[in-house]
Parts: C-alpha cells; sequence; structure tokens
C-alpha cells in the first residue's frame, strides 16, 4: 500500500510487471506440463487424507471415473455457461488505460514505436491465453470448472508444485494492482477534481477509496467469472467494439460513409452492440436461474 500512494510514474513499477509476468509463464509451464502427468480418467477427487499424502500414496486405477466420453475432448460445448466466453475474451485483451501512460514513459515515443510495443504485447498475452487454456482443458475436458486452480485443488489438493503456483499467481495479481490502480486513480482525480492542484490528501483519500471498493467486491462476489464476464460485457465492450468504431466514423472526415473502412467500422460498432447486450442479458438470466435453483433447494 506504501508504494501504491507514492507512485508517480509508471517506470518504477517495470520490475514488478517483469515479476508479475514471470509468475504467469511460470503459471503456463506447470499447466502444460500436468497435462502430461494427470492419468484420464481421472483420480477420485481429493477429500483431503492426509495420512495418503504423508505416504505419498495415489488412488489405485480402479477408483478412477469409467465415463469413456470423459477424455474426448469436445470442439465446442453450448449451455449456459457459454455466454462467459466472449466478454471474458474481451476483458482479457482490455488494457486500454494503461496505453497513455506506457506511451509516457517510452523513450523516444512515436506512434509507431508504440504501435510495436503493442502488437508484441497482444501477442505475447495471446498466445500464453490460448496455451493455458487449450491445456488447461485438455487435462479435465468436461470437468473442467471456472477457475482451472481451483480444479487443480480438487484433485490434488497437496500437490506442492501446484500449491507454488498458486502463490505465483497470487504475487502476479498483487503485482498488477499498482500497474491498474495508477491510471484509475489519475482518471478519476481528473474527473472529480479538474483543474486542481496536486494534493496528498486527496491522493491518498482516491486511492483507499478503490482499494477499499476493490477488496469488498471480491468478498461480495462468489465467482470471478461473474466479474470477468458482466465488465467484459459491458466496458470492454465499449472500449474495443463500440467508442473505436465510433470515434473513427465521426473524426475521419475525409472518407464518405459509403467507404469500406467505414462500413467496417459500422459493422464493428453493430457487432459491439450485439455483443453488449446478448451477453448482458444472457448473465443476468444465467444469475436469476441460478439464483431461483438455489431457492428451490
Amino acid at each position: 500500500t506504501k508504494v501504491i500512494f507514492h507512485l508517480s510514474s509508471l517506470g518504477y513499477l517495470g520490475y514488478t510487471s517483469g515479476l508479475s509476468l514471470l509468475c504467469m509463464v511460470f503459471f503456463l509451464i506447470v499447466v502444460i506440463i500436468k497435462k502430461f502427468q494427470i492419468p484420464c480418467p481421472l483420480p477420485v477427487p481429493d477429500t483431503g487424507n492426509e495420512t495418503m499424502h504423508m505416504f505419498n500414496i495415489t488412488p489405485h486405477s480402479d477408483n478412477t471415473t469409467t465415463d469413456d466420453d470423459t477424455c474426448k475432448p469436445k470442439y465446442f460445448v453450448f449451455n449456459s455457461q457459454t455466454v462467459y466466453a466472449v466478454p471474458i475474451l474481451t476483458f482479457a485483451f482490455m488494457c486500454h488505460s494503461i496505453i497513455l501512460p506506457m506511451y509516457e514513459e517510452l523513450k523516444d515515443r512515436s506512434r509507431r514505436k508504440m504501435q510495436n510495443v503493442a502488437n508484441v504485447s497482444f501477442l505475447a498475452m495471446f498466445i500464453m491465453y490460448l496455451l493455458t487454456a487449450l491445456f488447461g482443458y485438455l487435462t479435465f475436458n468436461i470437468h473442467v470448472g471456472p477457475e482451472l486452480l481451483h480444479t487443480y485443488s480438487n484433485y490434488y489438493k497437496y500437490d506442492i508444485l501446484l500449491l507454488v503456483v498458486r502463490l505465483a499467481v497470487l504475487a502476479a495479481v498483487t503485482l498488477s494492482v499498482p500497474v491498474l490502480l495508477f491510471p484509475i486513480r489519475t482518471s478519476v482525480g481528473h474527473l472529480l477534481f479538474p483543474g486542481k492542484d496536486f494534493s496528498w490528501i486527496r491522493h491518498i483519500i482516491i486511492t483507499l477509496t478503490l482499494l477499499a471498493g476493490t477488496n469488498i467486491l471480491v468478498i461480495l462476489v462468489p465467482s470471478i467469472r461473474d466479474i470477468f464476464g458482466i465488465i467484459g460485457a459491458s466496458a470492454a465492450a465499449m472500449l474495443i467494439f463500440i467508442l473505436p468504431s465510433a470515434f473513427y466514423i465521426k473524426l475521419v472526415k475525409k472518407e464518405s460513409m459509403k467507404s469500406m473502412q467505414k462500413i467496417r467500422a459500422m459493422m464493428f460498432l453493430i457487432l459491439g452492440f450485439v455483443v453488449m447486450i446478448g451477453c448482458m442479458t444472457l448473465i443476468i438470466y444465467d444469475w436469476i436461474v441460478n439464483a431461483m435453483k438455489d431457492e428451490g433447494h
């Protein structure tokens, strides 16, 4: 918290961001390794029998599931959870808030250099997301849960390597907080107090309010999937689909509305509204259905 309070430049976060990235690379490597170590059919879910783990006893193959379909990955699955796929993907690539601060930190900055940085970053993240999702799904197939680390814990609660991975992911998330908080705090300050000189009291109050709100949200929301889903369907859809298309249509005057670029921008704009309205409607509907099921039990 002390680091966050005194942070005035993103340049100081280069080392922590690099360490955070290394933690996520370690997570990816372990996911790939576990794909070839965990048998299929899966063993019986770990019940926390400390005696078995004390003597390093693994479940016998007779206790494994016998359904042949559990080892056959499905290329497409459509159910009530499918609606979260697109919002989570859009949320994963929503890094717009730190683009301008990153641009200010570049040496000999230019649009072309910033574009190269963005291209490399997006490509690296896409490969990491793709490999993690692919090998995570191939490991558990139909038994994969909303949160991959929790799925591992259901079967290997005392696996040392998986415990280290959970600590690494925790460290990565913790180290990412200052990077994300920096532009949010700056934006809130400019919106609420435009033209005001810098004040440490206001600076600290905004920081504490944002951190408290984040902690309350984490405590109250039962699944991080819900957060990713609703933000991905609303804010991410606006930032990735709707606003860029609208700005292009409005600001680029030299092209007519019948030009191919403007037509593509209009199609992208319509797609953004379809994603936002459709996904948010289905997510809220899924919440209502699940709440009714819980009340029924």
